[in-house]
């Protein structure tokens, strides 16, 4: 690839400015005379258009990176900007009693750095050495309106210098923008007057007033846009480790040392003193070039000035960039890893030169180092306030053990580390290789690891290098993305947010989000390899295959690295292997099967590990997304909790299931004594129940299904539809008391669709009088209750509609089908599974694919139509993926073995999980 030093016919930027502003002036104004205005424009619009193509053919032709594009197309800007400046005086004439009026044309913002995207604002400052007069403002709205015309978008002010000065002192944004100010045309002693009276303001308040407001501005802007760099669609210019950040760097320098570069801050005669290594100033201008390609991708693949990577441009922009699949990674995951990795980089780059920038503008650091007879022993000082390694012959280099100890003495006593020692624990991060294995080391990391703000020191030591390089296999996975829509972060930050739930859920700050969990943390015996195991449960993922056995082999092998007992060491590996265990069961089997019960008992074996278990997988769920935790969940999971504990208590044997069952009914007679119930219509509601019915629901839930079928058959009503809000479990109990027929739960499915509610889990019952009762938890698009009372009374409806044929639901279902655009990209593979094992009473069909609405109707109709009775629904999503299980019978209610019924089964299902056309939003 070619940069802005080989441009073509060998011109720099400056010359290709000069030679095309030359010929564009003799064509606006041959013979000194300008042409009509309509026609300056046609020509301003060719021309216009030219640059526009020819640098964007070079640049996808990949003879310019990014930066060289971008310096490219600012000096293209130049020269018609300066055109359209010679054209402007020349058209405007100066009146008989007009004044001389000189201004300085000037650039700023980001084409004043000489840099320019194809679709960014261009910013010009149009500046006179005094107040503008008539003629001036005449000029400068004559330019603006052809700008305007020619489709640019511009960013514009016109001052005097004094009011410059002023709106600079006032106003960090404008001052920002005047430091990347440049000259192009007009009256340059007026801007030499103003940059010398500029330059002076800033000495005379110094650095300290710009730092402290671009660090405010900084941690606003990562507020809004995500406080990672590890966010899965990351904003390219305004998130942590972007664009934004980089320019911040730029801005301090140039604010503090008149530099036009960071380059200029390398080596001993450099301003500062040698601020940066040739080795940063290499990575800066990587991640400057990286960042500034993926922006003019973005720009010219969206037809905007578009900064967001969303979901439907990441596979784009990864193939126009040229990352193919390499092993289990496709090229949008190794893009956005590539991606992060530089994110990571300019964090990095900001540890390192930021407060260099400040010690060198604002003076040497504090002489007077203090600490106590502790500190000093641990090899340790203070220096404002602040931990160093103990001056003069104690550093990183030489003893890599004080990286350790300077965050465990941080946190020991509420301290902060040194902005300039963090800079030496970037620098020095190689070094932490002799660690490996180092027992002190290992005491101090396990210490940092379980101990108070753990979170806070893991993300220390993943910016800096040092996790990286204390433990080789989580290297792997920094900046590791899955290309779904589920997981909200990379894996590594996934992982240290997973600790910082773990850390909750001791602090008991999640007593009433996830009450279990948080009673059972204080129980636990082995918290030292839970918070290890939290650390390793996604440790093997991009490896391909299944990570949680591959995650298990990788911790029997780190723990004992990091000075685990044999018995710590077997404890983890088993939590990583059978970390997805209890969501799995939760979401995707029928916990009142007895069989579920007893195999994942059979797994687990032991209470603590079931603790432990319960935990982890809490605090993976809570990691993984704001949106993925609900109420719903948190009972399911309670729910698999108490029925495996229940087992491993000795309470529960499948000869036991008539036992529960008559529990179950004693429970239900007694709620509805309570109610007044006569023992006729007692005996005749406890009548009704098969077995399954009974230990499908509490008490209070068979309680509302008495009352809907006694109101039912008193009023002889053929259909029965009751809602229930259940805030505690951030759901909607949906109940039809209807009569059975083949289809019945698929109709109702598609009914629900259209109201536009989510099903979460559904229960299926035919009783003992031939009727159904259908139970269906949904919630609304937000995840929480469905339970505005105009929804409600409009699902009634359409539920009655559709069982009456009066609703044509494939037509209803195809106008609701609306996705998100940037969603599109995300691709599920449809997957049936057939499983005769996880049930001994039911066949058990699984099936993953893309979600949308009416899905379930789709899948469910295949179902009926091959003639099998569905007798429980457990639905689950993970982002655009849906993992729906269905657990059926045959019309003789037995379990389907015979291959020549589930083959056409398994094609119907696979068809109807194909997604058909969606209407993009």
């Amino acid at each position: 690839m070619k940069t802005d030093a080989a441009l073509p016919a060998a011109l720099g930027s400056d010359a290709l400015c000069t030679a095309e502003e030359a010929a564009l002036k003799s064509r606006l104004m041959p013979g000194g005379t300008p042409v009509a205005r309509d026609t300056a424009l046609l020509l301003l619009r060719s021309e216009l258009g030219g640059v526009q193509a020819r640098v964007q053919r070079a640049f996808e032709a990949r003879e310019l990176l990014g930066l060289a594009a971008a310096r490219q197309l600012s000096a293209h800007m130049d020269a018609l900007i300066l055109s359209i400046h010679a054209y402007a005086l020349a058209t405007i004439p100066r009146g008989f009693r007009d004044k001389p009026e000189p201004f300085a044309l000037i650039a700023t913002g980001g084409y004043g750095r000489s840099v320019l995207a194809p679709y960014s604002d261009i910013d010009l400052l149009f500046l006179s050495p005094s107040s503008p007069g008539t003629r001036t403002t005449r000029v400068v709205e004559f330019m603006l309106y052809l700008l305007w015309d020619l489709g640019l978008k511009v960013g514009h002010a016109t001052r005097s210098v004094k009011d410059c000065l002023a709106h600079a002192r006032k106003d960090l944004t404008i001052q920002t923008a005047l430091v990347d100010g440049r000259f192009l045309g007009g009256d340059e002693p007026t801007w030499t007057k103003f940059n010398t009276e500029f330059a002076k303001m800033r000495a005379k308040d110094g650095l300290g007033p710009f730092l402290t407001g671009k660090r405010a501005e900084r941690a606003a802007r990562h507020a809004r846009y995500g406080e990672t760099p590890f966010m899965v669609e990351p904003h390219l210019k305004e998130g942590r480790g972007g664009l934004r950040d980089l320019q911040t760097l730029y801005w301090l320098s140039r604010h503090a040392f008149n530099t036009c570069g960071l380059h200029e801050l390398v080596g001993e005669n450099s301003p500062g003193g040698g601020l940066l290594t040739e080795g940063e100033a290499r990575a800066f201008r990587r991640a400057w070039d990286f960042l500034w390609t993926i922006r003019f991708h973005l720009h010219y693949v969206t037809g905007r000035a578009e900064e967001r990577m969303t979901f439907d441009l990441q596979p784009v922009l990864a193939a126009r960039m040229g990352y193919t699949r390499h092993g289990p990674q496709d090229g949008a995951e190794r893009f956005m890893k590539h991606l992060f990795l530089t994110s990571r980089e300019v964090l990095r780059l900001t540890r390192v030169l930021e407060p260099a920038l400040e010690r060198a503008a604002l003076g040497p650091p504090a002489r007077r180092r203090e600490g106590d007879a502790n500190l000093q022993k641990e090899g340790l000082a203070l220096a404002d306030g602040k931990l160093v390694a103990a001056p003069p012959d104690r550093d990183f280099a030489q003893e890599p053990i004080l990286m350790l100890r300077i965050m465990r003495a941080a946190r020991d006593r509420a301290l902060d580390i040194h902005p300039l020692a963090i800079r030496a624990l970037i620098r020095q991060s190689r070094k932490v290789e002799q660690l490996r294995g180092e027992e002190e080391a290992n005491a101090i990391f396990l210490d940092l690891l379980t101990g108070k703000d753990s979170p806070k020191w893991l993300g220390l030591m993943n910016e800096t290098g040092f996790l990286s390089r204390f433990m080789p296999d989580w290297a792997r996975i920094v900046g590791l993305m899955q290309f779904d829509t589920y997981h909200v972060f990379t894996v590594d930050e996934h992982t240290i947010q997973a600790i910082g739930v773990l850390q909750q859920l001791e602090a008991h700050q999640l007593d009433q989000i996830a009450p279990v969990a948080s009673e059972l943390i204080g129980q636990l015996q082995s918290r030292r390899a839970l918070y290890v195991a939290t650390l390793l449960h996604d440790i093997a993922k991009g490896r391909g295959g299944d990570h949680s056995e591959l995650g298990a082999r990788l911790a029997q092998e780190i723990c004992p690295k990091l000075g685990m007992s044999p018995e710590e060491t077997e404890t983890v590996s088993w939590l990583v292997l059978h970390h997805l265990l209890i969501s799995q069961t939760a979401f995707r089997r029928d916990i009142e099967d007895p069989k579920t019960v007893l195999d994942i008992a059979d797994i687990i074996q032991s209470p603590e590990r079931l603790r432990l278990l319960l935990v982890l997988t809490v605090c993976d769920m809570r990691a993984v997304g704001p949106k993925v935790w609900n109420g719903w969940k948190a009972t399911l999971l309670r729910e698999v909790y108490w029925r495996v504990s229940e087992v491993l208590a000795g309470g529960l044997t499948v000869p036991e299931r008539d036992v529960r069952v008559a529990r179950a009914k004693e429970a239900a007679a007694e709620q509805l004594t309570m109610s007044a119930w006569s023992q006729k219509d007692l005996d005749h509601f406890l009548s009704l129940g098969y077995s399954g019915y009974w230990l499908s629901f509490d008490a209070e839930t068979h309680a509302r299904h008495a009352s809907i079928v006694r109101e039912a058959e008193a009023e002889k009503a053929p259909l029965t539809v009751r809602s229930a809000v259940l805030r505690s479990r951030a759901v909607t109990e949906i109940t039809v008391y209807a009569l059975d027929h083949p289809g019945l739960f698929s109709r109702i499915s598609g009914a629900l669709a259209v109201a536009g509610a989510t099903i979460v889990d559904a229960r299926i019952h035919t009783l003992t009088n031939s009727m159904a009762l259908d139970t269906f938890w949904v919630q609304d698009s937000s995840g929480g209750p469905f339970d505005q009372p105009h929804r409600l009374a409009k699902l009634s409806v359409l539920i009655e509609q559709a069982l009456n044929g009066k609703l044509k639901l494939t037509q209803e279902i195809r106008k609701v089908r609306r996705e998100p655009a940037r969603l599109r990209a995300v691709t599920v593979p449809p997957r049936v599974v057939v499983d005769n094992h996880a049930s001994n009473t039911h066949t058990v069909i699984e099936v993953n694919g893309r979600d949308r609405p009416g899905l379930l109707h789709d899948v469910t109709a295949a179902i009926s139509r091959h003639g099998f009775q569905i007798a429980s629904a457990h639905i689950t999503t993970y982002g655009v993926r849906a993992v729906d299980v269905f657990y059926v019978k045959d019309n003789f209610g037995l379990k389907v073995e015979n291959e020549r019924k589930l083959g056409p089964l398994r094609s119907s299902l696979l068809e109807a999980l194909t997604p058909p056309e969606m209407v993009e939003v």
